[in-house]
């Protein structure tokens, strides 16, 4: 597959300016949303160059596409201890889609951030797996904040029973929820749903360790802007990147 770096290059310039946009106008201080590059279309050698271009976060939906593509790229892994999100070193890899429990031991070797996080029992296998290979995992609570039925996550009234759950427990790090908004062409309609999640981690926050609420993964390609206005503090972003 031939990469055409210069097209990418544009569209990542287009995508961080109005990241920054936005960031600005939900009037927060710090340095802004996080990008996570959502590769799931792409190979490694264009994950390589995103990373030549400053992206250091990748996500990806399958463990078996994620762990293809990290094997590949193990030259730019982060050493052992500095894989977290605040890792400055190599490139990260973030499992966004659904996860199975005995599909675990599989992401753990490659990843150790997970956003979708939606059941007591994947905490719990999560954490006896991290705690065997002396590892921390961070976690996002993936909360069905629009209701829709083809969605995973819990319900938002579910949410505060797994977060003190996942909370409690041995190499998890719970850092705070994801959701994915219904796919539409005006961002402005999904704008509740963005708010909603934002207003749940503050709610649940107040009963939870610190920095357990501290990160809103939430935001695509067709509404980040809205999402990063509303609270997101992280991205997923895939078709405005190779569109």
């Amino acid at each position: 597959m031939t990469v055409d770096a210069e097209r990418i290059a544009r569209n990542l310039a287009g995508v961080r300016i109005r990241m920054k946009a936005a960031w600005e106008r939900s009037g927060r201080s710090g340095d802004g949303a996080r990008l996570v590059a959502v590769t799931k279309t792409v190979d490694a050698e264009t994950v390589r160059l995103l990373r030549s271009l400053g992206v250091a976060d990748f996500g990806e939906n399958r463990v078996q596409e994620l762990a293809g593509k990290a094997a590949l790229l193990e030259d730019l892994a982060p050493r052992r201890g500095e894989r977290g999100p605040g890792s400055t070193r190599g490139l990260r890899w973030h499992m966004i889609g659904h996860l199975q429990r005995n599909k675990v031991k599989h992401l753990l070797p490659y990843s150790n951030i997970l956003h979708s996080l939606d059941s007591a029992d994947l905490a719990e296998a999560l954490s006896r797996r991290a705690a065997e290979a002396g590892l921390d995992v961070t976690v996002f609570i993936e909360v069905n904040a629009s209701g829709e039925e083809t969605k995973h996550g819990v319900a938002p009234g579910e949410a505060a029973s797994l977060a003190e759950a996942a909370s409690k427990l041995p190499a998890v790090k719970l850092r705070g929820l994801m959701t994915l908004a219904p796919v539409t062409d005006d961002p402005e309609k999904v704008r509740p749903i963005f708010a909603s999640l934002r207003e749940l981690a503050g709610t649940l926050g107040r009963n939870l360790p610190e920095d357990a609420m501290s990160e809103l993964s939430m935001g695509m390609s067709r509404d980040f802007e809205v999402a990063i206005e509303e609270g997101a503090t992280m991205v997923r972003i895939g078709s405005a990147l190779f569109a």
